[in-house]
């Protein structure tokens, strides 16, 4: 089983959805299920109805789950498995104050060495618990340091072995009696069976503690790892969250669709792709975590815009018509012609709506626009352009010189695009609408 499992905290980064994404492939490939966890633990960084917004997203993407629970629903089950670690002197009851942790640092630092917790408090055990709570002295529950080196199966950077001390003795349930991010989802994960977890690099020191949590708590299921190198930007730093293109919203709001930004991240640092453009049931047959590269890599715009605009090109007419209002395969016709120039729907929005809005005739071809709308207007269905083209210019006794550019403008509400005979034949059922 595979989850994805997001903080509701914040807009969905692409580093997130790229998580998503291949979590939701993998557990496609293994015919396993593919589950939504919300880390909903941190109270206070928590933004109201930002989880729906998570779902709505994946379900923007296709990403189908087959369920979805909050991390807080399990609170009891934490506490109870962490007071279990207590009771079988795994783990143990710590009452430093802030005020010596923070002088225990500051120590290590003057030393020059990385700073580990003294071990004032690792003989405090359940024993001793009650009487703590009954003079109500602050405490926390810290897991005792492993005896022996972590070894993590990772399928994108190997092997990775870790001291005990650079486990260390951390917090596993908080004064308040809330777990730590670490001990909440190795619980999860170990009740959830979770057998390969895909999560960005940020988390690969995470992975040690949770197996030394799992291990404690008697799992022998083995876990596998995959840690995706992290996005940088166009300066080659981490994509930070406070950077407009990192957030999932924001590149809907500047028109890019789900199969792009999809394509893009599936293909991004991979080494493997047979194939620059595709759709993610395509990816599905070539897709191998193995393939990833180990080194971080940088967000291209540029290449997000190309990418998109295929897309859009390879979007069923009618429902590319749909995004501009209509329900008409000729406007996404109509569309795809400005494609040359476009790469978003915004970037359409931008070439299609004035041909469909009331046209300005004050500028200096406002006269001859006059003329060519009243013929237009009282003249027959015409199939071609060039037929058009030849009954306005007939009609209007306009000649070259002063016919084209005024009916361009008419037509398109525009001086400059695509040639007229490339857009006629998708306009000219609307041809009264258009030339007014």
């Amino acid at each position: 089983m595979l989850r994805f499992a997001p903080s509701p905290t914040g807009d969905m980064h692409i580093g997130d959805l790229r998580v998503a994404i291949f979590n939701y492939m993998v557990a496609k490939q293994k015919n396993v299920n593919f589950i939504i966890r919300i880390e909903d633990t941190d109270k206070e960084c928590n933004i109201v109805g930002k989880d729906t917004e998570i779902l709505q997203i994946l379900e923007k993407f296709a990403l189908v789950h087959d369920s979805v629970s909050h991390q807080s629903e399990n609170l009891h089950m934490h506490q109870t498995l962490a007071i279990r670690l207590l009771e079988e002197k795994k783990a143990f009851v710590c009452t430093c104050t802030p005020e010596e942790l923070e002088a225990d640092r500051k120590e290590a630092k003057k030393k020059k060495i990385a700073y580990h917790y003294s071990g004032r408090c690792s003989y405090v055990g359940a024993e001793e618990l009650a009487k703590i709570k009954e003079e109500k002295t602050p405490f926390v529950i810290r897991i005792k340091k492993p005896e022996h080196d972590i070894i993590n199966h990772d399928l994108i950077k190997g092997d990775i072995v870790t001291t005990p001390n650079e486990v260390d003795s951390f917090v596993i349930l908080r004064t308040d009696g809330t777990p730590t991010y670490y001990f909440a989802c190795a619980c999860d994960d170990m009740i959830s069976g979770i057998s390969l977890i895909i999560r960005e690099e940020d988390h690969l020191s995470n992975a040690p503690k949770q197996k030394h949590i799992k291990e404690l708590l008697g799992y022998k299921e083995e876990t596998t790892y995959a840690h995706l190198p992290v996005i940088l930007d166009a300066e080659g730093q981490k994509m930070s969250k406070r950077d407009d293109a990192s957030s999932v919203k924001w590149l809907f709001e500047q028109g890019f669709i789900p199969d792009a930004i999809a394509n893009y991240l599936i293909l991004l640092g991979n080494k493997a792709a047979p194939t620059e453009i595709f759709t993610m049931p395509e990816a599905l047959e070539w897709f191998k975590l193995e393939n990833i590269s180990t080194s971080p890599s940088k967000f291209d715009m540029d290449k997000l815009r190309s990418i998109n605009r295929e897309h859009l090109k390879m979007m069923d007419d009618k429902k590319l018509s749909t995004l501009f209002g209509f329900a008409d395969a000729d406007i996404g016709k109509l569309a795809k012609v400005y494609l040359e120039e476009a790469s978003t729907i915004n970037e359409l929005e931008v070439k299609i709506r004035p041909i469909f809005t009331p046209k300005n005739f004050e500028g200096e071809w406002g006269e001859q626009m006059r003329i060519m709308e009243k013929i237009i207007q009282e003249a027959p269905m015409i199939e071609t352009f060039d037929e058009f083209k030849s009954y306005i210019m007939k009609e209007s006794g306009l000649k070259e010189k002063h016919f084209l550019k005024p009916l361009r403008l008419l037509l398109t509400g525009a001086e400059r695009g695509p040639e007229l005979s490339d857009i006629y034949p998708f306009i000219k059922s609307y041809i009264l609408e258009v030339a007014s």
